[in-house]
């Protein structure tokens, strides 16, 4: 009875596989999508270079979207699953509530965001593609009057975003290396889960 007791409280010491790989997905997602908005910029209007761009900018917004509702719904899903519990890291209250509020409003930027970008683009009036497969109608008859709105809001949400996930990055780096806490290893991918 009691082995069973012990089995079934064990909490996990890192983060599940799925886990890692929607996070890092999302990491490298957001830093193309704003390395590419920022270089489309210094390149020649209706290039092929600078179309290419674009194109790849908005199939990896739509991948972003899809990873971020895979995402949402397994964050969700984990608080029904004892068997995904993290064990918790021992830290400060103020440390604890900091990084819960930081992870809301990366999610709530994040969700922004891809709206914003869906929204810009069908408020051009004509439909994109995901990589050349998939076509995504105008489903929606939004004033062309506001894509200028939409453009201004996209780019100060990218702003907003990176910088919040840059404060994120250098809080585990931060964990990482003078805290020394396992916060990082624990989204690391490659790192076995320690056997207790």
């Amino acid at each position: 009875m009691s082995q069973l007791t012990l089995s079934t409280s064990k909490k996990r010491e890192r983060y599940d596989t799925l886990s890692i790989v929607l996070h890092w997905t999302t990491a490298a997602c957001v830093i193309f999508l704003f390395a590419s908005a920022h270089t489309w910029q210094f390149l020649e209007r209706g290039t092929p270079l600078r179309k290419g761009l674009q194109s790849l900018h908005i199939s990896f917004g739509i991948l972003l979207a899809a990873v971020l509702i895979i995402r949402l719904i397994w964050r969700i899903s984990a608080a029904f699953n004892p068997e995904r519990k993290l064990t918790p890291i021992a830290m400060p209250g103020a440390f604890r509530a900091l990084a819960h509020l930081t992870h809301g409003v990366l999610y709530l930027l994040l969700l922004a965001q891809v709206s914003l970008g869906f929204l810009f683009r069908w408020s051009q009036g004509e439909p994109f593609w995901f990589f050349n497969l998939l076509e995504i109608p105008d489903i929606f008859d939004i004033d062309p009057m506001l894509r200028r709105t939409f453009a201004m809001l996209h780019n100060n949400v990218a702003w907003a975003l990176i910088i919040l996930a840059g404060a994120h990055a250098f809080a585990a780096l931060l964990h990482h290396y003078v805290l020394r806490d396992g916060t990082l290893r624990r989204m690391l991918p490659g790192l076995k889960e320690k056997q207790r």
